[in-house]
């Protein structure tokens, strides 16, 4: 019972006080990521925000997609592997080049981000760096940061219910004080190369994603508020060098038809 008491001061004093220190903290639990999560793939599933493609209808597109997903997870490099739920969500949009993830390990692609690309490795590059900001509890922090101790505790209690829509929107834009740091960002770039490089997959694959969207007419969502294209694509050379420089594969053909199952 002493020890319960201890700890809830101990969780009271960062509450209180946590706020006002310049480092990124997280308050809640690996648990909580989980309610967070399914929360949010709640609401998105409602919402008339997002169109998301029947997994029975498009079975040939899912099965392709959660195998890329369960190669990356079968690495034995992704935290939490066993832990998150790691659901996998296709939204109908051709016009949108954007992927983006939400606690507890549910991952949205727009088609027209899967469209845009070429290849295997450039896919499971964005994958993996989406996936690994999930590992990295990445959003939760932020979350933490932006909107306040007070507000999420009480949606995972069940109050401000309209809240997780509102929010849902925010992880997808990642625009504004939402937004990833660059810390964030590296890290999570630096992790896609640890995960892609233990598969057949060339590790370089988000860097190739990055250097197809400089000639890209239009700056996809996610990257609008994102360090330089030319930094990350520096760092990840440097990962993938400092790893052994491994050559991979890029799969052209069997993305061109993961490409041609979707509507």
């Amino acid at each position: 019972m002493k020890k319960c008491k201890i700890t809830l001061v101990f969780v009271l004093f960062i509450a209180l006080f946590g706020t006002s220190c310049k480092k990124p903290f997280n308050i809640f639990s690996p648990e909580d990521d989980i309610q967070f999560g399914l929360q949010f793939d709640q609401e998105i599933m409602t919402s008339h925000e997002f169109t998301i493609l029947d997994e029975n209808q498009y079975s040939a597109a899912y099965q392709k997609i959660n195998q890329y997903k369960n190669t990356l997870l079968a690495t034995g490099k992704v935290d939490f592997a066993d832990k998150f739920a790691w659901k996998v969500r296709i939204i109908k949009d051709d016009a949108t080049i954007n992927a983006f993830a939400v606690p507890g390990g549910y991952l949205y692609f727009y088609t027209g981000l899967i469209k845009a690309l070429d290849n295997e490795a450039e896919f499971v590059g964005v994958m993996a760096h989406e996936m690994a900001h999930v590992a990295q509890r990445h959003s939760t922090t932020q979350l933490t940061e932006v909107y306040g101790i007070d507000l999420l505790f009480s949606m995972l209690l069940g109050n401000n219910s309209n809240q997780w829509i509102n929010l849902a929107a925010d992880l997808a834009k990642g625009l504004g004080s939402l937004a990833f740091s660059r810390k964030d960002e590296f890290d999570a770039d630096a992790h896609a190369v640890i995960y892609t490089y233990v598969t057949d997959w060339d590790a370089r694959g988000v860097a190739d994603f990055f250097t197809k969207m400089e000639s890209h007419p239009t700056t996809p969502v996610f990257l609008s508020t994102h360090p330089s294209d030319k930094d990350r694509i520096t760092k990840v050379n440097e990962k993938w060098k400092a790893l052994g420089s491994k050559q991979g594969e890029y799969f052209e053909s069997r993305y061109a038809q993961f490409k041609s199952s979707l509507p």
